[in-house]
Parts: C-alpha cells; sequence; structure tokens
C-alpha cells in the first residue's frame, strides 16, 4: 500500500500543467534531447524525495506538532493546487512546440534545471509534502513510498517524453487541457480531505 498511494500522490502533484512539463512536452514534440531530459528531470525529483524523507521527514517525526503542521500545510497546498487547476480548466490553452533551428544538448539540459531547481514548487511537492507524507508510513513503509513516489516520476516524464509526439493532435485543442486540469483539481481535492481526515 504505501508502494501505491506514493505513485498515486506523486503522478497526481507531477501531472499538473507548469512550465517544466511544458518544456518536457515541447521536447518531445520536438523529438530533442529527449532521453536527457527525461532524465534530467527524473533524477531530480529522486534526489529531492529522497532528501525529503531522509532530511525533513526525520526531523518531523520527532514533533507531533510539525507532523500536524506539516498534515495541514500539506492540505492548504493541495486546496491551492486544486484551485489553480481548476481556474485553468475554466480557461483552456494549448500548448504548440516553437519552430526553431535544434537547440545544443548542453542548453537543453541547462534550460531543463533551471524549469526544475528555480521553481520554487518543486520544493514544496518532493521535499516537504512527499517527504512529510512519507514519512507518516513509518520506518518500514516511508522508503516503499518514495519508491513509489519516484516510479511515478520516472513513469510521468519518460511517458510525456517519448509519448508526446503521437499527442500532438489531441493537445492541439484546449479541450484536452481542460479535461486534464480538471481531473487534477479533482483528484487534489480528494487527497486533500483524505489527508485532514482523522
Amino acid at each position: 500500500m504505501p508502494l501505491l498511494a506514493g505513485f498515486a500522490t506523486s503522478l497526481t502533484l507531477i501531472v499538473a500543467i507548469g512550465a517544466q512539463n511544458a518544456f518536457v512536452l515541447r521536447q518531445g514534440l520536438r523529438r530533442e534531447h529527449v532521453l536527457p531530459v527525461v532524465l534530467t528531470c527524473a533524477l531530480s525529483d529522486t534526489l529531492l524525495i529522497s532528501s525529503g524523507i531522509a532530511g525533513l521527514g526525520a526531523l518531523l517525526t520527532r514533533s507531533q506538532l510539525a507532523l500536524d503542521l506539516a498534515k495541514y500545510a500539506g492540505a492548504a497546498f493541495l486546496y491551492t493546487y486544486a484551485v489553480f487547476a481548476a481556474r485553468r480548466a475554466l480557461n483552456p490553452g494549448s500548448i504548440s512546440p516553437a519552430d526553431h533551428a535544434p537547440a545544443a544538448l548542453r542548453s537543453v539540459v541547462l534550460t531543463c534545471l533551471g524549469f526544475t531547481y528555480l521553481n520554487p514548487h518543486v520544493y514544496l511537492d518532493t521535499v516537504v509534502l512527499l517527504g512529510s507524507l512519507a514519512n507518516q508510513r513509518g520506518t518500514d513503509g516511508r522508503w516503499l513510498y518514495g519508491l513509489g513516489a519516484v516510479t511515478a516520476s520516472f513513469t510521468w516524464f519518460f511517458s510525456l517524453g517519448f509519448f508526446s509526439r503521437n499527442l500532438s493532435p489531441i493537445f492541439a485543442r484546449p479541450r484536452a487541457w481542460q479535461l486534464l486540469d480538471s481531473a487534477i483539481a479533482l483528484l487534489m481535492t480528494a487527497l486533500a480531505t483524505w489527508m485532514l481526515l482523522p
């Protein structure tokens, strides 16, 4: 169960359309440096999730007050994400790859690192939220939860990067983004509510 819970929670958080996913999607649609891009994203998540479980998680387990704060802050964060997803669903857009010459690998990887580590939400999602949720599973379950979360990250980024070329006709239409963001809003609301249950 911790493995599946980690997978589901991580996948719910990671599929939210943002700068990083838009970049991966664009690279996939362009078929340009896809493997280095998806590896950069997935390995970064592995590092951040592991840090959350090993560092922040250990700190939180020493204090019931800290655990309660993490639970309520995590729920508030998920509700906020749900609101943003719902707003995007009400005002859908589309993402199309720019039509320009292929970029150098170094430039693409540096851009990917920027989208990953310069986004404050990535720290809230991985280090704080997933780390604290994992540590609520106890000593035996936290790393299984983390493994599930990391597996979701690899699954998502590899799928998005390598299969996005097949999605170009679908995601050229705003309705596809509207449906995806509606599903994200519902899932995050459900997860946040579940976190607050006694």
